[in-house]
Order: structure tokens, then C-alpha cells, then sequence
């Protein structure tokens, strides 16, 4: 199989003032799947405009036609599993069965506090996670569902008809912990990963390429617990944050030689950030469009 180029798609611009047609022409060139986060604010974005990631993908899918969609990632941060999966059905439906929910256990930023709770600890949010995923999973593909659990519950919450997707859109799950890869393995059709963070500043390359292979190698003993064959998951690189930073979008080569060390570690998907001047996505326009039309049959 070639390499699938994925592109995220920050939604920080207006629709009608730059959103609309950088959806457009990420599908006019080729990528596989164009994906936005799923933030109520995020970083340095923070003090600026910052669009919600479902009705953007509602109106992306209305003006593309073959790109898969997606988040990267959705967490529980600000969600609820019930209405989360009517949205989703939601746009399943619109998009025509084009949609790929990636989805993680959330973090400390500000969609931690937003709902003026405090910050769950990490162990909350892993138990959170290990809740909120099955739950989900269950409101995707049955047609009533009723639950009560820790964190979350449903009274006889509706889904019909269900995905466009059988027997539901696919999830891409966002982990490194043992609890968060087992998840993935569990119910995943995709593994997400952004490397070691422990090495964004101070490590190289060659030690994140080491920190993601043992990261691979623990999801392959979670799939083997399970039964499942490791190589029946995606594994999706969202790129950005490994010590490599933005040096792969520099150039056609450099891309190529990026992309080729990790499909040696059996990823399926690379996702690169669409170009944000003035900022840590900031890249030649040029060179992003010649990467995206000529590097994955390079990798081949």
C-alpha cells in the first residue's frame, strides 16, 4: 500500500475569508483525509479567531467530494459521548460516509477549564477515556442505548439511522499509555500518534524515531492480548511535534527521507500541518503543494 498525505486544517479563518477554499484545494491536491482539531481555543491561537471543528467539517464536506474528514483529535474535555455521536452521525451522513473521528484523552490546555471545572489529573482523564470511548462506541452502532458509569450516562438515547459507515465511522485513537493503547486496539481502526513529547525540545530525530518504534511495539502487545493482528490498525503520524519540527516541509527530499524512517515503522498515514504564516505551522506554500503532489508516489 502508498502512503496516505493527510493535511490538519486549523479553523482560524473565517469561512468565506480563506477556510472555504484551502478545503478546496487540499482535495484538488490529492490528500487522503483533511482533518481539523477539536479545540474551543488552542496555544498561541488563543487571543485570535477559533472555529468549532463539527460545523467545519459540515461545511467542508459540502464543498469536497473524495477527502476524508476528520478530527485530530476530539476528547472528552468538553464532550459528552450522546451528543457527540449525534453530531457525528450527523455528518457522516452529510459527507456521505467520508468521516474519521480521532479522538484522545484530552490534555491540561484551556478546553480543560473551560467549563469551569478543575483540571483533571492524568489519571482522570484516563479514566474518563476508558469510559467515554466503549459508550460511544455503543451510541455509533445501536439504535437505543441506555448506560450509567462513573462519568457518563445515556437514558435511552436514539441513533437512527446510524453511520452511513458499517457498522460505524472509524476511530482513530490518540495514544502512548498502556490503558489509552489498549483502547486502541480494542476499538480503534486507526492509532494515532504524535511521538515522544519528552523530545520536542531537546531530543533528535533519531531518538523520536526510537521513542515511536517501542510506542508501536506496545500497541502490537495490546492488539496481541485482544487477538488482533497489529497490522489490521492504520497508524497515523500527525507530524509537527517530534524533534524533526518543521525541517520536513523545508523540501521534496526532506519530506521523503521524513516520511520513509517512519513507513519503515509500519505507519500507513502521515498528517502534515496546511501552512500558518507567522507561526510554529508556518511553511512555503510551494513546497507544501509539490510535497503533497509528488512525495507519496515517491513512497511507494
Amino acid at each position: 500500500m502508498s502512503l496516505r498525505l493527510s493535511t490538519v486544517i486549523l479553523p482560524y479563518r473565517r469561512w468565506h475569508e480563506g477556510s472555504r477554499s484551502t478545503w478546496t484545494r487540499a482535495e484538488e491536491l490529492g490528500f487522503h483525509a483533511g482533518y481539523t482539531y477539536d479545540h474551543l481555543s488552542w496555544r498561541s491561537f488563543r487571543d485570535g479567531p477559533w472555529f468549532g471543528a463539527v460545523p467545519t467539517l459540515t461545511a467542508a464536506a459540502a464543498v469536497t467530494d473524495r477527502m476524508r474528514l476528520g478530527t485530530l483529535v476530539t476528547s472528552p474535555n468538553f464532550r459528552h459521548p450522546v451528543t457527540l455521536a449525534k453530531e457525528l452521525i450527523s455528518l457522516d451522513d452529510i459527507s456521505g460516509g467520508r468521516v474519521t473521528l480521532g479522538i484522545g484523552a484530552g490534555g491540561t490546555g484551556f478546553d480543560a477549564t473551560a467549563l469551569g471545572q478543575e483540571p483533571w489529573t492524568p489519571r482522570e482523564r484516563a479514566d474518563r477515556f476508558a469510559e467515554f470511548v466503549p459508550l460511544l462506541d455503543r451510541l455509533l452502532t445501536e439504535d437505543s442505548v441506555s448506560y450509567e458509569g462513573d462519568f457518563y450516562a445515556a437514558h435511552e438515547a436514539r441513533n437512527i439511522p446510524g453511520c452511513v459507515q458499517r457498522p460505524r465511522l472509524p476511530f482513530a485513537v490518540a495514544a502512548t499509555g498502556p490503558r489509552g493503547l489498549r483502547l486502541a486496539a480494542r476499538h480503534g481502526q486507526a492509532w494515532v500518534t504524535t511521538g515522544d513529547p519528552t523530545l520536542y525540545e531537546n531530543g533528535t530525530p533519531e531518538q523520536s524515531v526510537q521513542a515511536i518504534r517501542g510506542q508501536a511495539e506496545k500497541l502490537a502487545d495490546a492488539c496481541a492480548e485482544l487477538g488482533r493482528d497489529v497490522t489490521g490498525l492504520d497508524k497515523i503520524l500527525l507530524t509537527g511535534f517530534t524533534p524533526d519540527r518543521g525541517r520536513p516541509l523545508e523540501s521534496l527530499d526532506a519530506f521523503v527521507d521524513f516520511a520513509g524512517r517512519h513507513i519503515e515503522l509500519g505507519f500507513t498515514e502521515i498528517v502534515v500541518h496546511w501552512p500558518i504564516p507567522d507561526s510554529d505551522f508556518a511553511a512555503d506554500q510551494k513546497v507544501f503543494e509539490r510535497i503533497a503532489m509528488e512525495a507519496p508516489a515517491q513512497l511507494r
